[in-house]
């Protein structure tokens, strides 16, 4: 009997060859495979939304700091207190004075509910420990702003953008540090010459309560 000769099996349509990926298809794959990756492609959001207005001005570039510091502190707070636990607002005034008051005056309003997870801790304690963990989320969002701004080339010599963020960086760091002063002066009990910032102000006309 002869043997007849095998003819190739067919091949079957769901085991065709796909289509050849593009270097930017390639490039985006391994981007979203590392976690360094997803931070750039972030960053390339966050960017990408922010330049619909140009960042050559202080005020444009002190929102794109304002952006990155909210979702990095968001980040930091997120294994205590969940994802997005402060609400960004953005279109607003992005003076450097505006911008350190909104990124202070978000963060720490998240610490009643920060302190309510570690009730059998001193609340001298947890105030610092809750500083230290919001101040470091902001470091790194700041740390994001400078770099696109960086590869954009606007924080040169006397650039109105260096100067804006710098300025916002020392007010952050001051308004942390005069909040903690606050809240371990109150826990401590020292005699305070006016209101608390937190305190509700008396409303025009009326007499602070005796």
């Amino acid at each position: 009997m002869l043997n007849a000769t095998p003819f190739p099996s067919p091949v079957a349509a769901d085991t065709a060859v796909p289509p050849k990926s593009t270097p930017l298809d390639e490039a985006q794959k391994t981007a979203t495979a590392s976690s360094q990756g997803q931070q750039h492609l972030r960053n390339t959001q966050i960017l990408e939304a922010s330049l619909q207005v140009s960042l050559q001005t202080g005020n444009d570039s002190l929102a794109l700091l304002y952006r990155t510091a909210v979702d990095a502190i968001n980040q930091a707070l997120a294994p205590e207190l969940g994802p997005d636990a402060i609400q960004n607002a953005m279109g607003q005034d992005h003076s450097a004075q505006a911008t350190a008051g909104r990124i202070v005056g978000l963060s720490t309003a998240m610490f009643d509910a920060y302190a309510a997870r570690y009730p059998d801790k001193e609340l001298a304690e947890v105030a610092q420990d809750f500083v230290a963990l919001i101040r470091g989320g902001f470091e790194q969002g700041y740390q994001e702003a400078e770099d696109i701004l960086n590869s954009l080339g606007v924080l040169g010599a006397d650039s109105p953008v260096a100067a804006g963020i710098a300025q916002t960086y020392e007010l952050v760091h001051k308004g942390y540090d005069d909040w903690l002063q606050a809240k371990l002066g109150a826990l401590r009990g020292d005699a305070a010459p006016s209101a608390p910032a937190d305190a509700p102000s008396a409303a025009p006309g009326q007499a602070p309560a005796p």
